[in-house]
Order: C-alpha cells, then sequence, then structure tokens
C-alpha cells in the first residue's frame, strides 16, 4: 500500500524544522515532516492493480511528465503527495502555496488530450511512451491546461525564447489530478542505481554520519571553477558535500545525460575525497524558472537530507531571451532562495564569482584579484570554437584532462556546438 514515510522524531514545525534519527546520525527531517512514498510496495496489490490497469483509459505521459511522477512519488515533492487540482495549482501560480499553506513554487499536473476524457473516467492508467503502465490514478478532478498563463506566472514572461514555452505549446489541453499509486518508476535511466530516491540517499549520508550535509546542483559538466566553488563550501560549513546534479529533462543543446555522468563520475573519483563526499543523480525535469526554481531546488534537497544549497548566479536560468538580455536578473535566484531560506530550513550558500590568476595557478574572489595580477578567463564561444572544433587540448587550469576528453567525445557525437560550460 502507499504510504508517508515518517522521518521525524518529533512534531516538525511549520517549516518543517525537526531532524531525522537514524543509526546516531540525526539528519534534517523532510519539509513538511514526513517523506510522501506512493509507490506500491505489496507485490499482491501490484499485481491486482496491474490487471485492474488493462481496462482503463491510457494517459500516455511524456519523459517530463514520467520524470514528474517518479520524483512525486518518492517523496522528492514532499510535502506535496499528489498531482495538484485547480485550486491548489492556482495557489501555486500566484501565491507559491500548497493549500495547507506549505511553500511550494512549481505547479504539478498531468498533461493529458481531451479524448482520454470521453466517458469521464474516474480512474486511469498512467504509461511511459511504450505502454508500459507505470501508475494509477483516481481522477479528482479535470480542469483546463491555460499554458501560456502558467509561463507568464512561474516563468515571469512567455518569451519564444525560452525553451520550456516553446515545450509548452505542444502540451496537451487538459489537466488531471489525483493522487497516483505507482507500481513501476519510469525506466528511461541510464544511470538508474546512481539515481537514490530520498530515502536511499538519506541511508547513504546517515552512514556518513554528519547531519550537516551541502548540495550543488548542476545540469552542466563540472569544470575546476565549479570544483573551487563546491570545496570552499564544504570547507567553510563542513560536514557532506552532495554534488547532485538535475538528469532529467534540460535544455536541447545541453551536453547528453550519459556522457554528463561520465564527466560527474571521473572528476568525483579522482578529485574529491570519498569520506566526505557523495556523488547522486536526480531524476528532476527542469523548468529553468530562474529565482522560483530555486526555491524549488531547496525544498527538494532538503528532502534528500541536506541543510544547506549552493546557489549560483542565474541559477536555473535558461540563458538570453529572444532579444539577447538574460531571463532573470544574475542575483534574483540568489535573493529568492535567500529570502525563504529560514521558512525551508535550508540555509543558501551564495557562490560568489571567482577569478583564475594566472601566475599563482588558484582561483580567488573576484574582489580579491591584486591589482596588476594576470587573469585567465575563457567564454563558451572559444570552448566551441578554439578548442571542441579543433581537437585542442582544453587547459587544466579550466577543466579537468578527464572531463576536458568526455566533452571532445560529447561535441564529436553530436556533431554541433555544445560547450557544457
Amino acid at each position: 500500500m502507499n504510504r508517508d514515510v515518517d522521518h521525524t522524531p518529533g512534531q516538525a514545525g511549520p517549516a518543517g524544522s525537526g531532524t531525522s534519527t537514524t543509526g546516531g546520525c540525526s539528519l534534517i527531517s523532510p519539509f513538511g515532516g514526513r517523506l510522501v512514498d506512493l509507490v506500491v510496495h505489496d507485490s499482491d496489490e501490484r499485481a491486482a492493480l496491474l490487471e485492474r490497469a488493462q481496462n482503463l483509459p491510457v494517459v500516455p505521459l511524456s519523459l517530463r511528465a514520467q520524470y514528474d511522477l517518479e520524483m512525486l512519488a518518492v517523496g522528492a515533492f514532499s510535502p506535496l503527495d499528489r498531482f495538484m487540482g485547480r485550486d491548489e495549482y492556482e495557489s501555486v501560480l500566484y501565491e507559491m502555496r500548497l493549500e495547507g499553506g506549505e511553500l511550494f513554487p512549481i505547479p504539478l499536473a498531468v498533461p493529458c488530450r481531451e479524448e482520454v476524457l470521453r466517458g469521464h473516467p474516474k480512474e486511469v492508467a498512467l504509461s511511459d511512451e511504450e505502454g508500459a503502465v507505470l501508475a494509477l490514478l483516481e481522477v479528482d478532478e479535470v480542469y483546463p491546461a491555460d499554458v501560456l498563463r502558467e509561463m507568464r506566472a512561474v516563468l515571469g514572461g512567455r518569451d519564444s525564447a525560452h525553451p520550456l514555452v516553446v515545450e509548452a505549446k505542444r502540451w496537451p489541453n487538459h489537466y488531471l489530478a489525483g493522487r497516483p499509486r505507482v507500481f513501476d518508476l519510469p525506466r528511461h535511466r541510464l544511470h538508474g542505481p546512481m539515481c537514490l530516491t530520498p530515502a536511499a540517499l538519506r541511508a547513504r549520508l546517515t552512514a556518513m554520519r554528519n547531519a550537516t550535509v551541502v548540495a550543488f546542483q548542476t545540469r552542466n559538466p563540472m569544470h575546476r571553477i565549479h570544483e573551487e566553488l563546491t570545496k570552499r563550501a564544504l570547507q567553510t560549513v563542513g560536514g557532506t558535500l552532495l554534488i547532485h546534479p538535475a538528469v532529467g529533462v534540460t535544455r536541447p543543446q545541453d551536453v547528453g545525460a550519459a556522457l554528463r555522468v561520465e564527466a560527474y563520475e571521473v572528476l568525483v573519483h579522482n578529485y574529491y575525497d570519498p569520506s566526505d563526499t557523495l556523488l547522486s543523480l536526480m531524476p528532476l525535469a527542469m523548468r529553468f524558472a530562474g529565482p522560483r526554481e530555486a526555491v524549488w531546488h531547496a525544498i527538494i534537497r532538503r528532502n534528500y537530507g541536506a541543510t544547506h544549497l549552493i546557489v549560483g548566479r542565474d541559477h536555473a536560468g535558461p540563458g538570453p531571451d529572444s532579444h539577447g538580455v538574460p531571463f532573470y536578473g544574475p542575483h534574483d535566484a540568489q535573493a529568492m532562495a535567500e529570502h525563504y531560506s529560514h521558512e525551508i530550513g535550508v540555509k543558501t550558500i551564495l557562490a560568489r564569482e571567482l577569478a583564475y590568476l594566472t601566475d599563482e595557478d588558484r582561483y580567488v574572489e573576484l574582489n580579491e584579484v591584486p591589482h596588476g595580477a594576470r587573469v585567465s578567463s575563457i567564454s563558451g564561444t572559444q570552448v566551441r570554437e578554439e578548442y571542441l572544433a579543433t581537437g585542442k587540448k582544453l587547459p587544466e587550469w579550466f577543466t579537468r584532462p578527464e572531463v576536458a576528453e568526455v566533452l571532445q567525445r560529447a561535441y564529436a557525437q553530436a556533431g554541433r556546438a555544445t560547450p557544457g560550460a
């Protein structure tokens, strides 16, 4: 049966500020106090539900919707335990609050085409693109999807250059609400064992025996500057460093997930201390919602056991709009994450701009560069055109050789400009 997993020794406050204790290490509790679990674990119940699903209308899920289902099912979106009804959806759009008052900045519902709704089904099967049934959904509500209004509320606009705006034009025109019962997590991942659920990751963090956990969000390969940022953050607050890349839907031009994961693995294996660093992948479909997404990332990371989140400049930004102007200010995401930090219970570590001192072979904060010092820099265009396109080796002050080799293969496979920078 479905259940909520209680990770809280006592009642959490409004922000879910308690801790969960396992094996002598007290991790921060999930947001809201309990870790949602919508996966059907009993084999007999699973078999009965699968049999019932054969006679139900089928809603095929896009890859994005499959990732959303998975994150919801394993509790990454706790305290959310269902796809949102219209009132809750509207509250999230305009107040960033669930109906119970909990902070939650991103709406979540099941996109559905009108033909599936003939006969007003009370229950539907949710499947992947190949027809494999993943879950049963008791339909609480059906409501029209106004995706342009949603984009305006969540993204702050609907510029045609935003990747989610482009994608949303293809979404079905209705949303379904309800609590799914999930019997199979989507089978789309190349690196399933590395995508630890919140419960599994909490167990690993507990075994590392430190309640302070610093999470780093990324969707790109990590270079020397990211290595420096993460190690500085760990040195500042102590504890465990969680390198937690999003490997769900990202931008079409991003380096493919398989090669990105290879780059993460070689970097962590060769240049981080396994006693205080853990790499785990997260099947999150990003929205590139900038400030709202930074808040969402903090909530999600708390559910995975993190107490701190590194938030960089233009965190979860999509790049320039159709006029060549960034969608968000460089510090907008940091400011919103910092504003809600106390309520979420996850402290924000603001990633400072770093510069590489050529003659000293080290990184320093930009405001600490000595007068007259030589500084090395490299742009994404240079990475593409001067290095990857020509096969020229990337400088080691910019990226580790093992990562550079992966990037070269990514560029060759894509046959187009893919810097991963």
